[in-house]
């Protein structure tokens, strides 16, 4: 059962990006982009490196993104009154309205992927996709990986 629930999972997250992807292309927005600015809203005043830690992707790739973003108007970078060699991150007013069109789409992708579940059945299973982030959120007690037993 672990190998069809792993591809189950897999494959339904794979769909999901998919998805949402296709909705995104319409306003201009990438999935990257997406999580950026999701992240950001939830982080305002970060920097760089704390956001890249959070979105778990390179510093370089991320300050890639940002220089796009920054383009666009939709991130501004402000210098750190603590540290003059960091920048702390911003959402403009241009980004709010395309943040809160891209929770609309993302709402849209959940009411067509939990089309057929009731109520009770989609509070099961987030709260089911809940506790399997929570064990996994957590560090195994050892080094994670399996030891060979020799005898």
């Amino acid at each position: 059962m672990s190998d069809s629930l792993g591809f189950l999972l897999s494959d339904t997250s794979r769909l999901l990006r998919r998805r949402f992807d296709q909705y995104a292309r319409a306003i201009g927005v990438t999935r990257p982009q997406w999580q950026v600015l999701f992240a950001l809203s939830r982080l305002e005043g970060t920097n760089q490196g704390g956001l890249a830690d959070h979105l778990e992707v390179e510093a370089i790739t991320l300050c890639r993104m940002l220089d796009r973003l920054q383009d666009a108007d939709l991130v501004e970078r402000r210098a750190d009154p603590t540290d003059r060699r960091a920048w702390r991150l911003f959402l403009t007013d241009k980004a709010r309205p395309l943040l809160a069109n891209m929770r609309e789409i993302g709402d849209r992708v959940l009411d067509e992927a939990l089309a057929g579940l009731d109520a009770p059945a989609r509070d099961a299973l987030a709260a089911s996709l809940g506790r399997i982030r929570l064990n996994l959120s957590t560090r195994p007690s050892d080094d994670g990986a399996l030891k060979k037993e020799t005898r």
